[in-house]
């Protein structure tokens, strides 16, 4: 009998032997038999699809933009921070005071210079009270935020800002192969039994993707515009100006094509995700391998609302980002560790008391 340990049981992935008497290969754990042809098989496909060049599709990122309109570049200012290094354009009613990534007071006037012109724009559905009250509710409940915090924080210096993002369309053609199992508990005399039966679970197909968004600010956080994603894009609007009064508009400065990499991904983890909900009736589910070609599709560049304040508290600096139309919000708070020493103290002072008197009544 010769060991085979290179080879796993696709069942269970326990190690495979061959069974010299059998002619087959035996797993050393669930005893499936299997023909050596199947296995070299599985095998030769799972390095076929490893070695496998994934095509990334070509974009046509010309697709993205336009240009401006002298009458529309006319009308537009823009603003450098010397601090964080944001650049941002407004139209020319709007006074730019502070910055409202880093929270630095002064901004530089600058020369417009008209990068692309953006192909549409989500307009801001909630007002400026909206995003304060807002901000004010995020705060109420948190027992260990610093009063001076509340107190000190520039709430009503939140600013309006659009947000430049590429939106993405296209498709991808997948085949893609899961590890699947079921398992069992049952009672047999005075044996508690459990059974797992695995499944090669195979999915082919194709899956298309509209507007898979991607942000161009290097200064907006990508982990704060996770959390307050969805945006709603069917409120997608043809840019115009007329939109950008009372509001500043960040200038990308990450293209479309230095968001292919992110975007790549995304197409890829949706497809697995989208595949992977059509196996709900297994109690687990591991993917063994995906085989995705991307095919490309449109680019267009958008500027979604996004409130934000800036602000900083000892020192430190903190963020808060609102979704412009849907109120989620997100940022990190400071916590008053005097505060947090007191609320345990107030809590373990008492309870040591009441314990102290259970004690001593006891021993009478």
């Amino acid at each position: 009998m010769a060991q085979i340990t290179n080879y796993q049981c696709p069942n269970c992935t326990g190690p495979l032997h061959f069974d010299g008497g059998s002619g087959k290969l035996v797993c050393d754990y669930c005893n499936a038999s299997l023909d050596v042809a199947t296995v070299e098989q599985l095998y030769a496909d799972k390095e076929q699809a490893a070695a496998a060049t994934v095509t990334d599709p070509q974009w046509d990122v010309s697709t993205a933009g336009g240009n401006w309109s002298e009458e529309e570049a006319a009308h537009l200012r823009a603003y450098n921070c010397p601090s964080c290094g944001a650049q941002l354009i407004c139209d020319d009613t709007t006074a730019a005071t502070s910055c409202p990534y880093c929270g630095n007071p002064t901004v530089i006037p600058g020369q417009f210079t008209g990068q692309l012109k953006p192909d549409y724009v989500i307009p801001f559905l909630l007002d400026k009270n909206a995003a304060v009250e807002a901000m004010k509710k995020y705060y109420k409940g948190k027992k260990f935020l610093p009063k001076s915090f509340k107190s000190e924080n520039r709430i009503e210096e939140i600013k309006g800002v659009y947000v430049p993002f590429w939106l993405f369309d296209g498709k991808t053609d997948a085949h893609i192969r899961f590890n699947a199992k079921n398992t069992k508990t049952y009672t047999s005399g005075d044996y508690e039994v459990t059974e797992t039966d695995h499944y090669r679970v195979v999915r082919e197909g194709q899956v298309a993707f509209e507007k898979v968004p991607a942000d161009g600010s290097t200064k907006m956080p990508d982990a704060h515009m996770d959390a307050i994603e969805p945006f709603n894009y069917s409120e997608l609007t043809p840019f115009s100006t007329a939109y950008l009064p009372g509001f500043l508009a960040d200038k990308y400065d990450v293209d479309a094509e230095g968001c292919l990499e992110r975007v790549n991904e995304r197409f890829r983890n949706s497809t697995v995700n989208a595949f992977k909900t059509t196996t709900r009736e297994y109690d687990s589910v591991d993917l063994e391998y995906a085989d995705i070609q991307l095919i490309k599709g449109e680019v267009k560049y958008a500027l979604l609302p996004v409130w934000l304040l800036s602000t900083k508290w000892k020192d430190q600096s903190f963020l808060f980002a609102m979704n412009g139309q849907t109120e989620k919000l997100v940022g990190d708070l400071p916590v008053d560790k005097g505060l947090v020493l007191a609320w345990f103290a107030g809590i373990s002072l008492p309870l040591m008391l009441i314990i102290g008197a259970i004690l001593f009544l006891g021993g009478f």
